[in-house]
């Protein structure tokens, strides 16, 4: 999946289109550059209605990734002499960034089958969506925009979404509970 796209679209296009009874969004200008970790729409079912909601990009990234994140950051404290006990340890993974993943490629994995069921589904809106150009030394554009056609006509990617999950995204903002999505 990219890791850029657009929506050029208005968010009435998108409720007429999808015929969801709910805006939870509140979007109102076109997003041209949305990239991970950024708020961006979405429609998807809930136990009231198909509703239009605003998500953070990127789903969880696994917990192995965290952990193995976290005893990294423990060994380079170690060896600036602090003391990281179990109890420290689990605070620092608590603690440690997850700035999540766009890809889902391995659906047998026990991370991401949790998340695969039908209530967990959604789509995302987009209007172009762009992949690393293979030329650019040649092109000199860092990427290839795709669209259905030139006239950019609104389109969905299949995706998936995570209710309320808890993580620090960014260490500034701390502990987060969040709804995330991605393209899938």
């Amino acid at each position: 999946m990219c890791n850029l796209y657009n929506v050029t679209t208005n968010r009435q296009a998108v409720l007429q289109f999808t015929r969801a009874m709910r805006d939870n969004a509140m979007w109102n200008e076109p997003l041209l550059m949305v990239h991970p970790d950024r708020l961006a729409p979405i429609v998807r079912n809930t136990q009231e209605s198909r509703e239009l909601a605003m998500v953070r990009w990127g789903l969880p990234t696994s917990r192995k990734a965290q952990f193995d994140a976290a005893t990294k950051r423990a060994a380079k404290l170690r060896a600036k002499g602090k003391q990281i006990d179990d109890a420290a340890f689990a605070e620092l993974l608590k603690m440690e960034p997850d700035r999540g993943t766009t890809n889902v490629r391995n659906t047998n994995s026990a991370h991401w089958k949790r998340w695969l069921g039908t209530e967990n589904r959604c789509v995302v809106p987009f209007t172009s969506f762009a992949e690393p150009n293979p030329n650019r030394a040649v092109d000199g554009e860092q990427n290839k925009w795709f669209a259905v056609n030139d006239n950019r006509p609104l389109a969905f990617f299949a995706g998936l979404w995570v209710p309320q999950w808890e993580s620090v995204r960014k260490v500034r903002d701390g502990l987060e509970v969040l709804d995330l999505s991605t393209p899938s």
